[in-house]
């Protein structure tokens, strides 16, 4: 029985979602509870199958073991964004390392959760990935402006200077989160807090690698909009 709140595409069918791990019983436990939120779900136990199944089924999201029999989850990812460039991908590790974690989410992944871990804890986090992705339904549009950076909030589009900014889900939802609250000054803390919807285990190392990513592609080349407060935090202005 599908969760009250469940999350939907815009026409309205389930959320597809892809789990690719190789230990059969945690791929079918993510499966199952993935299924009761009413998503449509398929899973892969090797990287080479899941690209496959990816091209097939066009998933919204992905659940990714980083440690896979043939090709790892990093080169999985690689593989899937070449060709959906904004996929939400939350990966799976036994490895609990800091720098395991740098080295996934700096692959592009949106999220990472290391095993054991929670069933619960994977559901609510893959809810909080596709909320952000701009996968379901939206009430209304919206349009964001700061100086000559411009968002719609419905197409998911970004300009600078009517220049297009292609952007990740998570990218997006940080940039977002600036746009709305310009010329403020915002902490890690309550960055973390805001985008993320949870305590990720108190990194907030995560807020500097993301807001580093904007600005290679918000200020590459241009006057900077996105400035460091040293010991407050960071804000957004125009140029």
């Amino acid at each position: 029985m599908p969760s009250s709140a469940a999350l939907r595409r815009p026409d309205g069918q389930p959320i597809r979602v892809l789990v690719v791990d190789d230990e059969p019983v945690l791929a079918e436990l993510v499966t199952l509870a993935l299924r009761y939120e009413g998503w449509s779900v398929r899973s892969a136990a090797d990287g080479l199958s899941a690209v496959r199944e990816a091209r097939d089924f066009r998933p919204d999201a992905v659940v990714l073991d980083v440690m896979l029999p043939d090709i790892d989850g990093l080169e999985v990812l690689r593989r899937l964004r070449a060709e959906l460039p904004v996929l939400p991908v939350l990966f799976l590790t036994a490895r609990d390392a800091v720098e395991d974690r740098i080295a996934g989410l700096a692959a592009g992944g949106d999220d990472y959760v290391t095993k054991p871990f929670s069933v619960e804890e994977v559901v609510l986090r893959m809810r909080g990935l596709v909320r952000r992705s701009g996968v379901t339904a939206r009430d209304a549009d919206a349009t964001l402006v700061v100086g000559d950076l411009t968002m719609d909030e419905d197409t998911r589009e970004v300009y600078r200077a009517g220049e297009p900014v292609r952007l990740t889900a998570t990218e997006f939802d940080l940039l977002r989160y600036l746009m709305r609250n310009p010329r403020r000054v915002l902490s890690k803390a309550r960055i973390l807090d805001s985008v993320w919807d949870y305590d990720f285990g108190g990194q907030a190392n995560v807020v500097e690698l993301y807001i580093s990513y904007l600005r290679k592609k918000i200020d590459a080349g241009r006057p900077p909009m996105i400035h460091t407060m040293r010991g407050a935090g960071y804000v957004l202005k125009p140029a």
